[in-house]
């Protein structure tokens, strides 16, 4: 059996698909619905959606962990589903679980992760070195795993993951505990991945900062994607419409809505709230009697978001940025 090339500059990339898959723990209820989705090389993927919509388990289907009930898992020529160990010669993942790095300083963890996956001694820490200078991690390249706070460890495990990527590279909740300076710098290596020819797919819950690195997306809920399309695309139903956003005072109730408000989300002291266009001047003026009348302490008028059309399909809101 020929063992598949892990380098993606090694020839051209391949695509990766998933067909009609299927996936239930007790034979009735579906935990992965019928989903399907293609990933193209150079593209980056996002994969939104609660907590329990099954993201997770369909990437525990992709890198061999579970046997999906029914469907197909293709990347290239081969069957991730017929033969798991492709699966992990190929595919790349930051999982959500911290990586068992403890023992090992932050460089050596790195070092030895693009070993294992095939890299040159030299290639690889010329690269963790560009990876972390990017990152602003240096001044813990010398540091023991077990003293580096969550965010530090995250970034090293997306390190570990992209030093030497595969062709399907799989970053699940890659921002969870990283702080809003260096996320912003993640997030620019997440595009960038893309951009050298891999495939990315981005599992998230956070769908303000996801909308700004991906190309595609799809929305999963209970199981089964319920859209899927660039971010303008789904944004599509959305137009004619604005979003004001209050900051409401906290302690006091939120007002009862006028019927011009046409949804709405309150996310701690924040309510976020989407009007047609046609009757913008009216809520500039409800808006200003709020904070006149102290109930809200500011707003802000701009264009709906995915967000917006996340909430409507799923009834979640995203994580907070």
């Amino acid at each position: 059996m020929n063992r598949p090339s892990t380098d993606i500059s090694a020839s051209s990339p391949p695509s990766f698909e998933v067909t009609d898959l299927y996936k239930s723990f007790d034979g009735e209820t579906m935990v992965n619905d019928g989903i399907s989705l293609r990933v193209e090389p150079g593209e980056v993927y996002g994969l939104l959606g609660p907590n329990g919509a099954g993201k997770t388990t369909l990437v525990k289907q992709i890198i061999g962990l579970l046997k999906p009930d029914s469907g197909s898992i293709t990347l290239g020529g081969y069957d991730l589903v017929a033969d798991p160990s492709h699966a992990r010669q190929l595919c790349s993942l930051l999982p959500q679980a911290a990586m068992p790095i403890e023992s090992f300083k932050s460089r050596e963890a790195v070092d030895l992760a693009g070993q294992i996956r095939g890299g040159d001694r030299r290639g690889v820490r010329t690269r963790r070195r560009e990876l972390f200078a990017a990152l602003d991690l240096d001044e813990w390249s010398d540091t023991l795993g077990t003293n580096l706070s969550g965010g530090v460890r995250r970034l090293v495990g997306f390190v570990m993951t992209i030093v030497r990527p595969g062709p399907l590279v799989i970053l699940d909740e890659p921002t969870n505990d990283v702080d809003p300076l260096r996320r912003r710098l993640l997030w620019e290596q997440i595009r960038r991945l893309g951009d050298t020819g891999a495939a990315v797919i981005l599992v998230t819950h956070n769908v303000l900062e996801a909308e700004k690195s991906v190309d595609r997306l799809a929305i999963v809920d209970a199981g089964r994607i319920v859209a899927a399309g660039t971010p303008s695309s789904l944004k599509a139903g959305d137009r004619g419409h604005l979003r004001l956003q209050l900051m409401m005072t906290p302690g006091r109730p939120v007002p009862e809505l006028p019927d011009f408000v046409e949804s709405e989300t309150l996310v701690g002291h924040t309510l976020a709230t989407v009007v047609s266009e046609r009757r913008t001047t009216d809520g500039i003026q409800w808006a200003q009697s709020l904070i006149d009348g102290g109930v809200a302490e500011e707003y802000a008028l701009g264009a709906t978001s995915l967000e917006d059309v996340y909430v409507r399909l799923t009834g979640h809101e995203s994580v907070s940025v």
